[in-house]
């Protein structure tokens, strides 16, 4: 997104904030609802352009969202959408995008509520991994054939009492309403999300052998102070990786050995 609707966007990011603060909104309530209301305004393109004409006042298109959606969810989800109606988009999609990502990080603050959106950070990327390296699974659960139910249900065979609540939302979520992404591209999506609500960077930390404690602990106090953010480290072993040692941190990569790129940090930072 840019312009108009990445300041929207931000808005109603803090306007959720807000909401969820009070211990009075259920925040998987909230993603549910976020997420049905995603889907009205996905199916129907008439609609979704109406409510982000720039041609209509905010408060009739608020007046607009009340009167259809008033009803059938809760007043805080209601307000909240109302509030994005009376915001200017750049294009009526958008809209649509921002909702999504409401309803993703509202799940995330639900996990982080009950202290497991640590958890939820570390299951997302090692389903990501598992779907990586099975084609038969990923044809599962991206097969159009496929009905909603089918993919619902395999996925709670798959994560159902082995992964956190939150998780098997998001990945249901995902996997059903896919909305002309891979499931790869949206996995990794949600990891940045979960990451971010902790204020952390992800680091795919790709190792030839797993790394012991001292040295996750020393390669993450490095790339924290390179960074000047928190880093969460997704661990993944490759006996081919070169140099013994990948991270990916965003677009950037790092090959190399720790004991190399531990010395390389201090350099940066000592110059």
């Amino acid at each position: 997104m840019n312009g108009a609707s990445r300041e929207a966007l931000a808005a109603a990011r803090e306007r959720l904030d807000a909401l969820t603060d009070s211990t009075s909104v259920d925040a998987a309530q909230l993603a549910d609802e976020l997420a049905a209301v995603t889907a009205l305004l996905d199916r129907e393109a008439g609609l979704r352009r109406v409510i982000t004409d720039p041609a209509q006042p905010g408060e009739a298109k608020a007046t607009l969202v009340q009167r259809l959606i008033g009803g059938q969810v809760s007043g805080a989800t209601a307000d909240l959408v109302a509030g994005m109606a009376r915001s200017r988009w750049s294009q009526p999609r958008d809209l649509v995008d921002a909702l999504e990502e409401l309803a993703s990080i509202a799940d995330l603050t639900a996990a982080e509520k009950t202290g497991t959106l640590d958890d939820v950070e570390d299951e997302l990327f090692r389903f990501g991994r598992i779907v990586s390296s099975s084609t038969e699974l990923r044809a599962a659960l991206t097969d159009r054939a496929a009905g909603t139910s089918a993919k619902t249900e395999l996925l709670h065979r798959l994560l159902g009492g082995r992964a956190k609540p939150a998780t098997e939302r998001l990945v249901t979520r995902l996997a059903t309403v896919p909305r002309g992404r891979s499931l790869e591209a949206g996995l990794e999506s949600l990891s940045k999300l979960a990451a971010e609500r902790r204020n952390r960077v992800v680091a795919v930390v790709t190792s030839a052998v797993p790394l012991s404690d001292g040295q996750k602990e020393r390669l993450g106090a490095a790339l924290a102070k390179l960074y000047g953010r928190r880093m969460h480290l997704n661990l993944d072993v490759d006996p081919e990786v070169v140099g013994g040692i990948r991270v990916q941190v965003g677009d950037e990569v790092i090959n190399g050995s720790i004991a190399d790129r531990l010395d390389e940090a201090a350099r940066r930072m000592a110059s």
